[in-house]
């Protein structure tokens, strides 16, 4: 069973309105507006660390090759 709390959030006045307005669009309670954008904010943040490692080394002006053989021959000395 799933548990569910509530909890309160301030929100600006065009905001609030705009929420108004997708929710009689959708024709659903805010609530369920919001648990939505919150789920949406979670997969998109979970999504984001894998995507911040993309191209992280494109800038290092390295020879992959070499950093590779490198970083073995650090295993063979063990």
């Amino acid at each position: 069973m799933m548990t569910i709390m509530r909890t309160i959030i301030d929100l600006p006045d065009d905001q609030l309105e705009a929420l108004g307005e997708i929710c009689a669009q959708k024709k659903v309670s805010r609530a369920a507006v919001i648990r939505q954008a919150v789920a949406g904010y979670i997969q998109q943040s979970k999504a984001d660390k894998s995507e911040n490692a993309f191209g992280l080394w494109k800038k290092k002006n390295i020879n992959a090759l070499k950093h590779e053989d490198k970083i073995r021959t650090e295993w063979d000395n063990r």
